[in-house]
């Protein structure tokens, strides 16, 4: 049976369950040679609405003509409420049906370092590079631990991570996929897990976890604020992806390693980078006496012209840097590192 049969087999059968995966496709099918524009854009304010605007105005003059057909958003405000006036922000310029994104620690662009009250964004468009994004909400893990329920969470977070994979692959296997969840380390694992079971060990997965203090627990989907919830997004086209990671916790090897990282994800690179992801834990930042000195690392390698996205996460998807990490898969989910993707063509 072919894959894409298998595929549409399994999807029904999720779906005949009751799975609660909803599911976009934002673009179309990547057409070969076609265009790729990626930029980012970030703001800090006080104000939750004025600091999503300004963001969003400067990510649509930063794209030109292109016009964003995915918009991804990390932000760092406390409380709903002014989460969802930063959203209602964001989505004053960009249609909310194209908004994805979950709340952090902070972020960093090639701009610099935002800590409280600042959003940033990525701009995703042009027809060389197509998104498929797929929800699960209620994934039933409130309140569970890993030290007295970690059967439920390998099983509820397993199972939302194959019904991920399994929506926004249903057409297109895709280059990378990026999963933003409210599943923080070592939980982010058991959702990585249930993806390659879909896609494949080898395939280049990252992502970050949702800020975990004070149940800051949110992620968005198509404008909209969820709680207890993932997201797949999947990018298609003719690009090339080069993943690396590494572990750190204390401020000279937070830096170092960053550098290192860096380097190590570039040095897999044959073709022109078009973009820098970087998804980080919130514990390195910690451990940082002036966080510029990380970005600027990390610029020393990348430069300061590759648009760089990059968040403050409560736990990372990627390789895995760990004495312990026995898995044979690219990907894992963990904790205290810094991920780096890079997309070139």
């Amino acid at each position: 049976m072919k894959t894409s049969v298998v595929l549409l087999v399994l999807m029904s059968l999720l779906l005949a369950s009751g799975c609660a995966v909803r599911e976009t496709y934002v673009s179309s099918g990547a057409a070969t040679g076609g265009p790729i524009v990626m930029r980012t854009a970030s703001a800090q304010d006080t104000d939750p609405f004025a600091a999503g605007q300004s963001a969003a105005k400067a990510l649509q003059q930063r794209m030109g003509d292109a016009a964003p057909h995915t918009v991804v958003l990390t932000e760092c405000f406390e409380g709903r409420a002014e989460k969802e006036r930063l959203v209602k922000g964001v989505c004053s310029v960009f249609d909310k049906d194209i908004v994805f994104g979950f709340s952090t620690y902070g972020s960093f662009d090639q701009q610099g370092c935002l800590d409280d009250v600042s959003v940033c964004l990525l701009g995703i468009a042009g027809d060389g590079i197509a998104t498929a994004a797929a929800l699960r909400p209620e994934l039933g893990i409130t309140g569970l631990t890993m030290e007295n329920d970690e059967a439920q969470l390998a099983k509820r977070l397993g199972g939302a991570g194959v019904e991920l994979a399994t929506t926004v692959t249903q057409n297109d296997k895709g280059k990378l996929l990026i999963l933003m969840a409210d599943a923080h380390s070592p939980k982010n694992q058991f959702l990585v897990a249930g993806a390659q079971k879909v896609v494949g060990a080898e395939f280049p997965i990252t992502g970050g976890s949702a800020n975990k203090n004070a149940g800051q627990t949110f992620v968005y989907f198509q404008g909209r604020v969820y709680t207890d919830s993932a997201i797949a997004l999947l990018l298609s086209g003719d690009f090339e992806v080069s993943l690396a990671g590494r572990q750190a916790k204390e401020n000279a090897k937070v830096i170092s390693s960053a550098a290192e990282g860096a380097s190590e994800a570039m040095g897999d690179v044959a073709t022109k980078p078009f973009s820098v992801l970087a998804f980080n834990c919130a514990g390195r930042k910690g451990k940082l006496d002036n966080i510029a000195d990380e970005l600027d690392a990390i610029q020393a390698v990348i430069g300061t012209n590759v648009p760089l996205f990059g968040a403050y996460c409560a736990g990372e998807i990627g390789p895995a840097d760990t004495a312990e990490q026995t898995s044979d898969a690219l990907s894992s989910g963990v904790g205290w590192h810094v991920m780096f993707t890079i997309l070139s063509r």
